[in-house]
């Protein structure tokens, strides 16, 4: 039998590497086998879906350059999570190409790395890829896909606006009209799709989902209403419901069948002369503003107007952010339980703060994969800022950009009455617990970690109260260093003088007077 040399290295994994770029490709390709893997190259997206396609069992990270003029293939993530959901995908991008990152991580990307990349960078986001991937083979993929049955109890709404679209939800699952779900990629409405279906007397028949995006467009057709050799979509969902997301997308042909399906409850299959029935309830889902598509002529005006009967709009997580600790909360606990963690993982305050903070332009697919991540490669019995490098690094981006004592918070930044928002919601959340930080020596039990949001007679308390609660807590928790206290707050200095007079809080000796 052959033997290892001393300095040959075991192959441990399976690398595919997509990338026009010949020089790029071979300097990558070298860096990744010298760390012991296996890597497949392809120059085109085309050959790199193919070689997927063949290797999809083997094949652990995906590693995509997205920095060429024509940018990402907005398909290729799609396409391939179509073929196989478990396994990460890893972006290139070139710098300042934030739009093709945020595509990047809307699309379900795991990492995106800024060229030029330097092989540590490079090999640590495929190393921490892998540890993923392995995890996902024992039962768990990154982007998980839900198969099971689920119920509006599932949908988070502690937010106004997710509320509306429960209750809209219930009203719509007692009826059988088109319901189409409006919202960005990520927002969550594959969820509401099935929590409809689940509510409806179909709960007992298939559920089944097609995405527009996930294939090429001249096999759309094919594979939504079936041919002689294969049978379609709208068969499988018979006597269920058939999800289409993305209906934007979908070809003209296809719109033309559609809409002899809504009008008839008939339409015409693969190779067959007549007519058959079919008999399901479309939900639809769109991220764009198909009115638009309408007036673009890229829609069809009649088909529009036949699908858009009962539309349920879902806010970005953006702007419902009182729904954030509480999907933190069930992200964690989901994924303590499935890797069979002693204990549920606990959230750190500061690291709450954050991921509240962040406007996870992914929406709540981006924060479900960021806590999975954090999960999954987490050393310690809590969750830390320290885990959740990608996002700490993207705030210190649109922080840098401040300049100036008064300098107006970032997007990404909130506002004391917004970080008073995040603490109530943390509160509603039950997430407030015992912690420590280490880099301030500062320790606070659970009674003095509490923003209480209601008087003792049970009436809600002024914001007033409330700013100046917390003022006095950081100021204690940060040791009265005063940058440091504005920065978290998200406001300027001289703001934070001002309300520190305006609250009768000594600036000489601001921990005097801290909670």
């Amino acid at each position: 039998m052959r033997r290892n040399s001393p300095g040959e290295r075991k192959l441990t994994a399976q690398i595919l590497l997509i990338d026009e770029d010949a020089t790029e490709r071979r300097s990558m390709k070298a860096a990744i086998e010298a760390h012991g893997h296996a890597v497949h190259v392809a120059d085109t997206a085309h050959a790199g879906i193919d070689l997927f396609r063949r290797h999809r069992d083997a094949i652990g990270v995906v590693v995509i350059d997205a920095a060429s003029a024509e940018g990402l293939n907005p398909n290729i993530i799609p396409m391939l999570a179509e073929i196989n959901a478990a396994v990460p995908v890893i972006v290139g991008t070139a710098e300042g190409a934030t739009e093709t990152a945020l595509n990047a991580v809307r699309a379900g990307a795991f990492d995106f790395l800024v060229k030029p990349i330097a092989q540590e960078r490079l090999i640590g986001a495929i190393e921490s890829a892998l540890k993923i991937h392995r995890t996902s083979l024992q039962g768990r993929a990154p982007r998980r896909a839900r198969s099971g049955s689920v119920s509006f109890a599932d949908v988070i709404a502690a937010s106004a606006a997710m509320s509306r679209v429960v209750e809209l939800g219930r009203r719509a699952a007692q009826s059988t009209i088109p319901v189409m779900l409006e919202g960005e990629a990520g927002v969550g409405k594959e969820l509401v799709a099935r929590a409809i279906h689940a509510a409806s007397d179909r709960s007992s028949r298939p559920f089944v989902g097609f995405n527009c995006n996930s294939i090429s467009p001249a096999q759309i057709e094919e594979v939504l209403f079936g041919s002689e050799s294969q049978i379609g979509k709208l068969s499988e969902a018979e006597g269920g419901t058939l999800f289409i997301e993305e209906i934007s997308e979908l070809p003209p042909g296809g719109q033309m069948r559609l809409l002899e399906l809504v009008q008839t409850g008939e339409v015409h299959g693969g190779g067959q002369q007549r007519s058959v029935k079919a008999n399901v309830r479309l939900i639809l889902a769109t991220n764009k503003d198909l009115i638009e598509e309408v007036k673009a002529a890229r829609f069809r005006e009649d088909l529009y107007y036949r699908l858009n009967v009962f539309p349920i709009t879902i806010a970005s997580l953006r702007r419902r952010k009182e729904d954030i600790p509480h999907l933190i909360r069930a992200f964690v606990e989901r994924f303590s339980l499935e890797q069979r963690l002693p204990r549920t993982l606990q959230v750190e305050s500061p690291a709450l703060a954050l991921l509240t903070s962040f406007d996870w332009p992914g929406n709540t697919r981006q924060l479900e994969n960021a806590i999975f991540r954090a999960v999954v490669l987490a050393d310690g019995a809590s969750l830390r800022e320290a885990d959740f490098p990608q996002i700490s690094a993207q705030m210190k981006d649109h922080r840098s950009g401040m300049t100036g004592p008064d300098a107006q918070p970032s997007v990404q930044e909130q506002s004391p009455i917004a970080k008073v928002q995040a603490a109530l919601a943390e509160r509603a959340a039950g997430l407030v617990g015992n912690y420590s930080a280490p880099s301030t020596g500062f320790s606070s039990g659970a009674s003095g970690n509490v923003i209480v949001s209601t008087d003792e007679a049970g009436n809600v308390r002024k914001l007033a109260e409330i700013e100046e609660e917390l003022i006095r807590f950081a100021l204690k928790f940060y040791r009265g260093q005063m940058s440091q206290v504005a920065r978290k707050l998200g406001i300027g200095r001289s703001t934070l003088y001002r309300k520190l007079k305006d609250y009768g809080i000594d600036p000489d000796d601001p921990q005097k007077d801290a909670a």
